[in-house]
């Protein structure tokens, strides 16, 4: 409870800085994050490390400062993102990518599928998107319980859906495309033991969801990838809309998570300082292999 309203303090107090106030405080908070022992630094040097074996060590040095730094500023933002009138935030779009695909994509009546990565701030894409359209998203309540509420008012403002992670959920979003809806989901979460398929993410094996190329199996929706680049110095952030490979769709299941796998790397890659690379994504492993964190 005390947790929970100093959380909910802090965010409201986020919320009425200037963005680029946020995010400098962001810059400094991720320079402490990188000179303190904590968990988020290194579970980012280790997946720099595994994911970009061939770079220098000055050049992983590099990539791990700015993550700290651009996670920092992701935490941050939330409040405005969670917090502020739909219309401020949208205001801080400055261009959007794509967005013609998506919209065509909407037209052919046959439902969409988004998905964004753990990528810049993909609160601004929900958002964006859920204005515009039906949209129907999972969610995972946060470990600080008395946060969720602030959370789902904060996603839900704008028109969209939020479904709880289970049979009913996943129901709810065979429903959605099936009405010709958008819905909306983070392809890169490990989705735990028994949930998924091995298929390799920048050359390591990670354990890979299959839920998202079976509803595109199943309904014939397209597949878009998305993401919202935080631009420097607080300017706003710009919207990319982007095609995922065919083969997300693929039937063989392994294949299909080989292809997802590689259209969040080509996401990343375009901004990799904002990959989320603190994430555990290689938590869960093949039997018999060591763990990694």
């Amino acid at each position: 409870m005390i947790r929970a309203f100093f959380a909910r303090l802090f965010l409201h107090l986020m919320a009425r800085l200037p963005l680029p106030w946020v995010h400098r405080l962001g810059v400094l908070l991720g320079e402490i994050l990188l000179r303190a022992d904590n968990d988020l630094r290194r579970v980012a040097r280790t997946n720099v490390r595994l994911c970009f074996p061939v770079w220098d060590a000055s050049r992983r040095a590099h990539l791990v400062r700015a993550c700290l730094q651009e996670t920092a500023k992701a935490a941050l933002e939330s409040g405005a993102l969670w917090l502020r009138p739909t219309s401020q935030v949208l205001a801080l779009v400055r261009e959007v990518s794509g967005g013609e695909l998506l919209q065509q994509a909407m037209d052919r009546g046959k439902g969409v599928i988004l998905a964004a990565p753990h990528l810049g701030a993909w609160e601004v894409v929900g958002l964006y998107a859920s204005q515009r359209w039906p949209m129907t998203s999972l969610y995972r309540p946060p470990k600080l319980a008395g946060l969720s509420p602030l959370i789902r008012r904060g996603r839900e403002r704008a028109g969209a859906k939020l479904v709880p992670t289970d049979a009913g959920g996943v129901r709810a979003l065979y429903q959605a495309l099936s009405r010709g809806e958008l819905i909306a989901i983070l392809p890169d979460q490990d989705p735990g033991s028994d949930a998924g398929v091995f298929a390799h993410f920048f050359g390591v094996p990670a354990n890979t969801m299959t839920l998202l190329s079976r509803l595109a199996v199943k309904t014939g929706a397209t597949v878009l990838m998305g993401y919202a680049e935080r631009l420097p110095n607080g300017q706003g952030y710009h919207l990319h809309f982007q095609p995922a490979p065919q083969c997300v769709a693929d039937k063989d299941l392994s294949t299909a998570a080989t292809c997802l796998n590689l259209a969040v790397e080509q996401c990343a890659l375009q901004v990799p300082a904002q990959y989320q690379w603190g994430y555990k994504r290689f938590k869960t492993r093949p039997k018999g292999d060591k763990k990694v964190y």
